[in-house]
Formats: structure tokens, C-alpha cells, sequence
């Protein structure tokens, strides 16, 4: 129980915002929460869930615990590049440094 309210507070955190905000922009009661965190609702909506999961682009299986998938590169590299372009290893690796200069710029 604890370890989704945990996740929550630490996805409001990393975007920045308090459990009250989001609360209010999903259109959820504050006391829903209080009440999940305290122990005196054993489990939350799934409508709740799915406001929550939407709010943070996560799915509700991620709320509830499951682990993100691991992306895999082939994948990306078809996403970003097509299947008639060849991404040899130099290409990833500056594709890679340059997310990371986003990460650093925007944070």
C-alpha cells in the first residue's frame, strides 16, 4: 500500500509538484490519498489509477509496481531511423550523449 503512495509522491517530485497539485488537476479528492496513505482505504479506484497513470504518461501496472519495459535499441533505432538506414555504433553513441545534453539542459 505504502509503495504506491510512495511512487506517487516520487513521480510529483520529479515533475516538480505537490501530491495537492496533482490531486487537483486530475480531478481527484485530496482526501482520497490521505485516506490511502493512512491506512484507512485498503486500495484506490481504478479509475483513480488510470487518472493517476495518464497524468504521469505511465501505465497503471507501473503504479501498481510492475517494472517499465526496457526499451529495446533495435526498436528505437527503427523509431528514430527507419529500416533503410544504418546506425553503426558511432551514430547511437552520439545519439545517446546528445539526449543526455537535453537531460542536463532542461532539467
Amino acid at each position: 500500500m505504502l509503495f504506491v503512495y510512495d511512487l506517487i509522491e516520487e513521480l510529483c517530485f520529479k515533475k516538480g509538484i505537490t501530491v495537492t497539485k496533482m490531486c487537483r488537476d486530475c480531478n481527484i479528492p485530496r482526501s482520497v490519498l490521505t485516506d490511502y496513505k493512512k491506512g484507512r482505504l485498503k486500495s484506490l479506484s481504478a479509475d483513480t489509477l488510470c487518472k493517476i497513470a495518464d497524468y504521469f504518461n505511465v501505465s497503471v501496472g507501473y503504479i501498481c509496481g510492475s517494472p517499465l519495459p526496457v526499451a529495446d535499441e533495435e526498436a528505437l533505432k527503427r523509431a528514430l531511423f527507419g529500416d533503410d538506414f544504418v546506425v553503426t555504433d558511432e551514430i547511437w553513441r552520439e545519439l545517446k550523449n546528445y539526449a543526455d545534453f537535453l537531460k542536463q539542459k532542461y532539467k
